[in-house]
């Protein structure tokens, strides 16, 4: 990686570390809470940020991908599967260690699926959504794909609202923690969970994802794939002709964009031991796309910044009532007076803009 990319990474890295400092020098540990769930959501937008800043696709139903995995990993984690346990694929399961017995509060036998092997096959299934869905769907342009994508976030919304399974209206409680490492020489666990003992231990894990995910796409936007991709993007016609294929490349960076939602619906689900149907509501697509659009779509760094800050005021609660409206009054004026993100105003460049438009 160019030292151009690192340099601002090694910052980042900094900042985090200097946040967690501040915030147990001060007695402020309950922050963190709310930035460790502000870099999950984070990670979805800057997935998001790929597909519409550099591959010029649009999606509205983001928000679907992240339920997938976060309602799959909580399914396989919670139900019990002791009335299947002689089934011999449940048998072939358990012989591959991917189940775990134990017991519910009132003394009866528990058999769930552990946590790492639910994690990946919600992934998977999210990828081959993505796959099944990017094929068709990735020949639409402009508001033709945005209602088809639409459209799948609708269907997710409905099926977690409507499926027992899922929990239905409730959605589904009690998911386990997820232990990423066991207890390995003497040192404690590494897991996820909404334990106030592991809170610091937490934060650092979304952070750490967080990271590792401007990594990648950082890399990737920086390859060959990457300069095809912003080529895609200017003209996709232009693109075709020298060459690039470019109903793969979107497709790959829309199935892309899918894993790193559904890689943040598992974790954050795992955090918040439960998920219920908002997560995959229209108006939380609505809000990914917004906080892309302030951010600057073809600015990783521009959407990571706007989208930690504004994520946290909203779960601080800064905004009351009135969340919802906040982020589509954001969209507009970004649209408006700022398209390329709000990082990108010049104070001057603005007021001679709006002189010009009213005079």
């Amino acid at each position: 990686m160019k030292s151009s990319k690192v340099f601002p990474l090694c910052i980042l890295i900094g900042l985090v570390i200097g946040v967690q400092v501040v915030t147990q020098l001060t007695d402020k540990t309950f922050y963190l809470t709310q930035l460790t769930m502000a870099a999950y959501y984070t990670l979805v937008v800057i997935g998001l940020s790929v597909l519409m800043g550099y591959a010029g696709q649009i999606s509205i139903g983001h928000a679907g991908f992240f339920a997938i995995g976060g309602y799959l990993s909580a399914a396989l984690t919670t139900h019990n599967l002791v009335s299947l346990q002689t089934h011999p694929f449940i048998q072939a399961l358990g012989s591959m260690g991917m189940l775990i017995p134990g017991q519910d509060l009132y003394g009866e036998q528990l058999l769930t699926v552990a946590p790492w092997p639910a994690c990946l096959f919600a992934l998977a299934v999210a990828a081959v959504v993505a796959l099944v869905l990017g094929v068709p769907v990735l020949k639409l342009k402009g508001h033709y794909l945005a209602m088809a994508t639409l459209g799948f976030g609708i269907i997710i919304f409905r099926i977690g609202l409507a499926t027992e399974f899922f929990g239905e209206a409730d959605g589904i409680s009690e998911v386990p923690a997820f232990v990423l490492l066991p207890s390995l020489a003497g040192l404690p666990a590494l897991s996820v969970s909404g334990d106030f003992g592991h809170r610091i231990e937490n934060y650092y894990i979304a952070w750490g994802l967080l990271v590792l995910g401007m990594v990648l796409l950082l890399n990737l936007i920086d390859s060959r794939t990457g300069r095809a991709l912003r080529s895609i993007h200017g003209s996709e016609e232009a693109a075709e002709a020298i060459g690039i294929n470019t109903a793969r490349l979107k497709l790959a960076v829309f199935v892309l964009s899918a894993v790193f939602a559904a890689i943040a619906g598992v974790f954050l689900t795992h955090y918040n031991g439960g998920i219920g149907p908002s997560e995959a509501s229209v108006m939380k697509s609505v809000r990914y796309v917004a906080l892309v659009a302030v951010g600057g779509m073809a600015n990783l760094w521009g959407v990571l910044i706007m989208g930690v800050t504004l994520t946290f005021l909203s779960l601080r609660g800064v905004f009351g009532s009135y969340d919802d409206a906040v982020f589509g009054t954001i969209l507009i004026l970004v649209m408006l007076f700022a398209p390329d993100g709000i990082l990108s105003i010049r104070g001057k460049a603005l007021l001679a803009r709006f002189k010009k438009e009213n005079a």
